[in-house]
């Protein structure tokens, strides 16, 4: 069985996930996010997508980065075929 090294469960389940030289066990993905993915300096959010980096600095969004002074950042913006997703 694994532990989970965020929670402590002991889960038959569980996953190990290898990230820079390092090998961490979690029982859930929960738990893996929790711990190694980054956060978004200006919400706090974790950030699971792709977010944005600047200088070692983190974001969810352009938004984000644009309120704590880093405007040289944009969001993807490349439309995929097909009506707009808030568009209705």
């Amino acid at each position: 069985m694994a532990v989970c090294e965020v929670c402590g469960n002991d889960y038959a389940r569980g996953f190990e996930v290898r990230t820079a030289g390092e090998v961490h066990v979690f029982d859930c993905v929960e738990c893996a996010a929790h711990l190694l993915a980054p956060t978004c300096e200006n919400c706090e959010c974790r950030i699971l997508g792709h977010g944005l980096e600047a200088d070692g600095r983190y974001f969810c969004c352009a938004h984000c980065a644009r309120i704590r002074g880093v405007t040289e950042l944009a969001d993807n913006t490349r439309m995929a075929a097909g009506p707009a997703l808030h568009a209705r």
